[in-house]
């Protein structure tokens, strides 16, 4: 039976955020950490980050987000562990609130599905733009429904509160550089530069 590798994107496959990556190519790095900064603290919503954060971005250009998109830090590995995945006949797909138009180049890289936020360039943002932590509940157990999986043929990569409700559903789980509550909730943790570590652990709980 095939297997589902769901992976976080910010903090797990990217040693950054999105938004920060887009910020700094389009040289309003600071203006984008600020941002950031005020919504970890919890000083403005969801939609208030995108409100704030578009606008820095107007006139992106599909190259611009190529470029941000190639010279972002991605942890080690990420090609090599989408094509094992592949290779062996399994799923991979990368569930991230970032912007759909930034998560969606994961494709490029071997992921077989990607879903972000569905946020874009000179658009008005609602709550309907969003994907919440429960979202990646829903979009997982549609992916095993699609694919015919149970939750335990299933297992995540993540690291943030984002992940938490997914770590709390399914029974295999690996905290990466993960914040303590995601490491509490984790079957497994793994700190280190490169996916393939991580990946070796996941496959031994499959």
């Amino acid at each position: 039976m095939t297997k589902l590798h769901v992976f976080d994107m910010d903090g797990t496959l990217l040693q950054s955020t999105a938004s920060i990556e887009i910020s700094r190519a389009v040289g309003e790095l600071a203006a984008g950490e600020l941002i950031e900064q005020s919504w970890f603290k919890g000083e403005i919503s969801d939609v208030r980050f995108w409100e704030l954060c578009l606008p820095l971005w107007e006139g992106l250009s599909e190259a611009d987000i190529d470029d941000a998109f190639a010279a972002s830090p991605w942890i080690g590995g990420v090609v090599e562990v989408f094509a094992d995945i592949r290779n062996r006949g399994e799923y991979s797909t990368v569930i991230s609130q970032s912007p759909q138009f930034f998560v969606e180049r994961l494709t490029g890289l071997g992921a077989d599905s990607a879903f972000g936020a569905q946020v874009a360039l000179r658009s008005e943002v609602g709550p309907e733009s969003l994907l919440s932590a429960e979202d990646k509940v829903s979009i997982v157990s549609k992916l095993l429904a699609e694919y015919g999986l149970a939750e335990g043929d299933c297992v995540a990569y993540g690291d943030s509160t984002s992940d938490i409700p997914l770590f709390g559903k399914l029974p295999n789980t690996v905290a990466v550089n993960a914040s303590p509550r995601v490491r509490e909730l984790a079957t497994i943790e793994y700190e280190g530069s490169d996916l393939r570590g991580a990946y070796v652990l996941g496959r031994g709980l499959l």
